[in-house]
């Protein structure tokens, strides 16, 4: 069993695994073609891209990080990777990529509210694209920020493996803040509150068409992805007291988390 504490740690726990690398080869191999699709559409269109398509590209961008990601984590299923900075640079990237996409459907939640809750108003609204473009802009900018601030969480001497905490090392109680109530209450309250509001109002349209339907469909689905996807990796965290690891993480909606 491994030993840790704040001033040695001893790995005895890190066990090759061939079966979750060769997973992760294929979950690497399919991310590399949907994304490279993804950005190469978004790149042939990028003179008429729409605030949504904004959106959806910072989705394709955040899925781009976990690609860099997910070749050590190969790695480390077949040779084991020491521990050290590379592995908190690791882990911060994959707190970036789960969280940027939490934050990005959140603002894809609003943005679809807003436009079905006053749509005379949104036809005209201006700048719509270049706030799309800032919001993103401030959730990297966001993400990045408290990943450096709390880097020290995930130094070597705090991990067990290179891609798991120490059990008896929590993250610091700001840190965990972050991550629970900014990073997923207050998202998951703002999704569960536009999906809800959305399906309401269009639910109230005399408009019978099969778009409505689809629209319908497709919101509350999104919402659904969206509870099953990211809470049992926080709802564990919290049992946990703060043990993030990268084993416990959902996929989450249009991403690919591990």
């Amino acid at each position: 069993m491994s030993v840790c504490n704040n001033t040695n740690v001893t790995v005895a726990g890190c066990h090759v695994d061939p079966l979750q690398g060769l997973a992760y080869s294929a979950v690497f191999l399919l991310g590399f073609l949907v994304n490279a699709a993804a950005l190469c559409a978004f790149t042939a269109q990028r003179d008429s891209l729409s605030a949504t398509h904004i959106y959806m590209l910072n989705l394709a961008i955040a899925d781009t990080t976990l690609l860099l990601f997910l070749p050590f984590r190969i790695y480390d299923a077949f040779f084991c990777l020491p521990n050290n900075h590379l592995c908190t640079f690791l882990l911060s990237l994959h707190f970036i990529n789960m969280y940027a996409s939490i934050l990005t459907t959140t603002a894809i939640g609003v943005h679809r509210y807003l436009v079905i809750r006053f749509p005379l108003q949104a036809r005209s609204w201006r700048k719509k694209k270049e706030t799309a473009f800032a919001a993103c802009l401030l959730i990297w900018v966001f993400l990045v920020t408290t990943c450096v601030v709390f880097r020290e969480d995930n130094y070597p001497r705090k991990l067990w493996t290179c891609f798991e905490r120490c059990k008896n090392i929590p993250l610091r109680p700001q840190f965990m803040a972050i991550l629970v109530f900014l990073g997923y209450v207050a998202p998951l309250s703002v999704v569960v509150f536009c999906s809800s509001c959305i399906v309401r109002i269009l639910i109230k349209t005399d408009n019978k068409s099969g778009e409505k339907k689809r629209t319908i469909g497709i919101v509350t689905a999104n919402m659904i992805v969206f509870v099953v996807c990211y809470t049992p990796i926080h709802y564990g965290s919290r049992q946990t007291d703060g043990h993030y690891t990268t084993e416990h993480d959902g996929k989450g909606p249009g991403s690919g988390h591990i």
